[in-house]
């Protein structure tokens, strides 16, 4: 997967030098090496140039970094997190260009990983987004994966992500709208970004020739409340980070209402709203959560030209583990 985990390390990696080239694996070599994955080699290719700190990539990168590849592209040294990366075999796929001297190490993002989400998804339960009776299998729950003996909050369900600000500094670009910017809002749950959103959020950009694409984030309860389930996967803090390191976003509104107001559209001089082809979920009060925009002539829907959501990953997750288990037997 591609996760905002990634995104940090891409973006410390960027710090140390002045062009950033990432080098993605094959479909082929990642099965080989660490499972199926999630997303197909295109998507991934996609997912990680709309990353901003990136500059270019390589598809079908060799899984083993050698100072052949280095050379080959006009590296000065490679980046990789502070986990280490073994073949099939057991060995370092870095160890060459470690024991040359040109091998730097990134933090990795703390409580996040690709195997952390997985297990989100497997969840698929609704309890820790509902405040039902203790005496329930809430309380189950909760001692298993809220906030108990590990001290998550029920509301992030097994999320041990922890936000601060300097985080979202980094992640934000820090650019205030200039004169003559077109102003352009979408507002949604953004859960688990993917390659759906960013087709999505591509062609919002391009409804401009000088976009300031503001996006506003649903709070985890109100993200509940209209997909249900144990969405959303990813909180609120997680979100943020996963849409700030898209290259087409500008801004994000942290808790956004569900309704675009008049007070929200006039507070960031909103010159365009864009809705998916999604289905537009009304607010609590069973009123039209555009209306205000449609009434301004100002509303617009957006073809993504991608069928990919949150529920095909979440599919995709139960397929390949499907496959994994598939004639394994295990004695307890």
């Amino acid at each position: 997967m591609v996760h905002y985990g990634h995104s940090n390390q891409l973006r410390q990696a960027h710090a140390m030098g002045d062009y950033l080239i990432v080098g993605v694996h094959t479909d082929e070599e990642i099965a080989k090496h660490k499972g199926p994955p999630v997303f197909t080699q295109e998507e991934r290719y996609k997912m990680v140039r709309a990353i901003k700190w990136v500059d270019e990539i390589v598809e079908g990168a060799p899984y083993v970094t050698t100072l052949e590849t280095l050379d080959k592209y006009n590296c000065d040294f490679c980046v990789h997190g502070d986990d280490i990366t073994l073949t099939v075999d057991g060995k370092d796929t870095y160890a060459e260009v470690k024991s040359s001297g040109r091998y730097r190490e990134c933090k990795r993002t703390q409580g996040v990983s690709t195997t952390d989400l997985v297990g989100r998804m497997l969840l698929m339960t609704k309890t820790h987004h509902s405040n039902i009776d203790k005496n329930s299998d809430y309380q189950q729950h909760t001692d298993n994966f809220g906030k108990g003996p590990k001290g998550h909050s029920p509301w992030t369900g097994v999320s041990q992500f922890l936000q601060t600000s300097q985080k979202i500094i980094q992640f934000a670009s820090g650019k205030e709208p200039q004169p003559g910017d077109t102003i352009i809002y979408v507002a949604g749950a953004f859960d688990l970004f993917h390659i759906g959103h960013v087709d999505f959020l591509e062609n919002v950009y391009k409804q401009s020739d000088k976009p300031y694409v503001i996006v506003g984030l649903h709070f985890d309860q109100e993200v509940n409340r209209y997909k249900g389930k144990n969405y959303p996967i990813m909180n609120v803090h997680e979100r943020t980070l996963s849409v700030l390191a898209c290259k087409y976003v500008s801004e994000v509104v942290i808790g956004a209402p569900c309704a675009a107001t008049t007070d929200l559209l006039d507070h960031f001089k909103v010159d365009l709203v864009c809705h998916g082809k999604t289905e537009v979920i009304f607010d609590k009060d069973n009123s039209d959560p555009y209306a205000e925009p449609k009434r301004r002539g100002i509303f617009r829907v957006i073809d993504s030209g991608n069928e990919l959501t949150t529920d095909t990953i979440v599919e995709r997750i139960i397929k390949n583990r499907q496959v994994l288990f598939q004639g394994v037997n295990v004695l307890a």
